[in-house]
């Protein structure tokens, strides 16, 4: 973006991108709201300092499972819903719609259909239309690029699961 403001403060239709993440999570009435902050963290949490917020450091940007894993000891809900803060405008009913999908062992994973998912993380399915793998786009092989489900990265996770989940990442 080319700009000293960190990315989620950028303004979009009258309020941060960040802004418009936080006014959805607070609509699904959550047990808290943990925002992971790295780059231009101060900025950040001037900005949005709210005693509804926990704001957890990522020091070094690892990627979103190294961000989750950084607020995991915070979190207490036995669903966990991760968003993005460059995300602003994704509607309460889809993040509505996702955690009914949730149960004690399968998580709910918000993906979308592009004519062109050039950047998006593939979403590889088996026979049975079940979710395989998700192959970023960088790693995938000619096969999985012609595929069109790409990964939008916002997922509702049962908590029980999590810690486990986040060390087979790789």
């Amino acid at each position: 973006m080319r700009s000293a403001l960190p990315k989620v403060l950028h303004p979009v239709a009258g309020n941060s991108m960040l802004g418009h993440v936080i006014h959805s999570a607070r609509q699904l009435s959550p047990v808290g709201i943990h925002v992971v902050i790295g780059h231009g963290a101060d900025a950040v949490r001037e900005q949005l300092a709210a005693d509804d917020l926990n704001f957890v450091m990522q020091d070094k940007q690892l990627g979103t499972g190294h961000a989750v894993a950084q607020a995991l000891p915070a979190l207490t809900a036995e669903t966990v819903l991760i968003l993005y803060g460059d995300v602003p405008l994704i509607e309460v009913e889809t993040l509505q719609r996702l955690l009914k999908l949730v149960n004690a062992s399968q998580l709910g994973l918000l993906t979308v259909t592009l004519d062109d998912p050039t950047g998006y993380g593939r979403i590889v399915r088996d026979e049975q239309h079940r979710v395989c793998a998700i192959v970023e786009h960088k790693d995938a092989n000619d096969a999985q690029k012609a595929i069109t489900e790409g990964n939008t990265g916002i997922l509702a996770v049962p908590a029980s699961h999590l810690q486990d989940w986040l060390g087979r990442l790789s």
